[in-house]
């Protein structure tokens, strides 16, 4: 039984190993998601958005009254006049005193309402931060998802002429063994066949570089088991070439989210021109107070008996005239209610604040705002020309790399005609292996070259699609 448990075991931890020990296939819509979840420039933003999100809660504080409450407890230690005897002695007395206010902004110069506009602007503009970079970070994910898959067809395109170059070595070892060839026509062979092994060395440390490239970009640090689907890489019809350089630059402008986020960073700095504004009129505000206070020490209050006291006497007969005093006594303090009811009182009013001289601080930021938006002005106008001239110029580049890929196809076509026919005349011994090699290096190239022009195009697509609006697929 113990046995059947360590067996158990040993195959549970094997079965685990394996799991984990496989290569993990992603998808370009895969990989486009895992970037964008894991970019750290996208958390950046995404804390930028957070926080214009307090700043339109404080936006909306402005709309509420402040309150405000106090409280203050002291203690009185020293000379303090004794109330029963009215002497002064060392003591320690106590009061308390307490209070709240309200105020609420009538007027401000419209800067609440104007806040509130620029805290949702604030929102949107970080939104559309957020969505450019994402968009950035698509292209540039798939574009190394296109590396790899160049790098892989660039691959198999070394080690099929590697195969090719081999078969020709069998085939000029057989016709030497049979005597139509020399010995020395293996040479150049054998050194054609070194170079490509070279080239097949190069070609799998390319690709290894561009999985980890694009791992890098998803913060996979697993390198060795991360893998992508491989695609069947069809050269794709070319239908947005039918579209001009204009009419997708237009269509650029109305969905391209830089050119949303600096139209949006323009209104923000109107925003700021008209709070600066309001900065130079007057504030209305209305303000209520409440406060109390209780003291802890003892007073005077009277005990019940009346005494007759003299307060003078009647100048023509001399009669003492008398006065009802009622006598007092020590008491203790009164409740704290009490007193808190007795003593509280009320203050409201109006506050009006006009703005005369400040050392032209707002005045000069209301000049300093209009500096701003005439930078974002021209920060839209230079960023338009920009995306205007990458239009044109991905254009061009596209159609140019499409006509490079038809030529490449038929340089490539023809090179093969030439090397199988230097493979008739090679094996019918009328070509020396020079010029056979010759020959074969010139398909060999023209083939890599069909496979480079391919993807170059492909790629130079769809960022002109990117532009034009269109999902990146593959």
């Amino acid at each position: 039984m113990k046995n059947v448990r360590v067996l158990l075991s040993i195959y549970f931890l094997f079965t685990i190993y394996s799991l984990q020990s496989q290569k993990v296939k992603m998808n370009l819509m895969e990989c486009v998601e895992m970037a964008v979840k894991k970019n750290i420039s996208v958390k950046q933003i995404e804390l930028r958005g957070l926080e214009a999100g307090i700043d339109k809660n404080d936006a909306k504080g402005n709309f509420l009254p402040s309150i405000n409450a106090q409280a203050n407890h002291s203690w009185n230690i020293g000379l303090n006049q004794d109330i029963t005897r009215g002497t002064l002695e060392n003591r320690t007395t106590q009061y308390t005193s307490m209070g709240a206010n309200l105020s609420v902004d009538l007027y401000r110069g419209l800067r609440n309402l104007n806040q509130m506009y620029r805290a949702n602007l604030a929102i949107l503009a970080s939104q559309l931060q957020l969505d450019d970079v994402k968009d950035d970070i698509r292209l540039m994910v798939a574009n190394s998802y296109l590396q790899i898959m160049f790098n892989i067809e660039i691959l198999d395109v070394q080690k099929s002429q590697l195969e090719v170059t081999k078969a020709d070595a069998d085939r000029t070892q057989k016709m030497i063994e049979s005597g139509i060839r020399i010995k020395a026509d293996l040479l150049e062979i054998d050194a054609t066949m070194a170079s490509q092994e070279q080239a097949v060395v190069t070609a799998e440390n390319n690709l290894r570089l561009s999985k980890i490239n694009l791992a890098q970009m998803l913060s996979i640090t697993d390198y060795e088991n991360f893998d992508i689907v491989v695609l069947d890489m069809d050269v794709p019809f070319a239908q947005i070439l039918a579209q001009n350089p204009k009419t997708i630059y237009e269509k650029a402008l109305t969905h391209r989210n830089d050119i949303k986020l600096l139209l949006t960073n323009i209104e923000i700095a109107e925003k700021d021109i008209q709070l600066a504004k309001g900065g130079l009129q007057p504030n209305l505000t209305a303000f209520y107070g409440f406060n109390s206070r209780v003291s802890y020490a003892d007073r005077f209050t009277g005990n019940g008996i009346f005494n007759d006291v003299p307060i003078g006497f009647v100048p023509s007969t001399n009669e003492t005239v008398l006065r009802s005093v009622e006598g007092s006594k020590t008491v203790g303090p009164l409740s704290f209610g009490d007193q808190f009811n007795f003593n509280k009182g009320h203050n409201l009013g109006l506050r009006l604040n006009v703005p005369i001289f400040n050392g032209n601080a707002a005045r000069n930021n209301l000049e300093r705002s209009k500096v701003n938006l005439l930078r974002q002005q021209n920060q839209l106008e230079q960023e338009k020309l920009n995306l205007e001239s990458t239009i044109n110029e991905a254009y061009n580049s596209a159609k140019g790399a499409y006509k490079l890929y038809e030529a490449s196809k038929k340089t490539a076509l023809a090179r093969d005609r030439a090397y199988q026919d230097a493979i008739n005349r090679f094996e019918a011994g009328v070509m020396n292996s020079f010029d056979f090699n010759q020959i074969k290096q010139r398909f060999d190239v023209a083939t890599s070259d069909v496979v480079r022009a391919k993807f170059d195009y492909i790629f130079k697509l769809k960022v002109l699609e990117f532009y034009f609006g269109q999902t990146i697929t593959l």
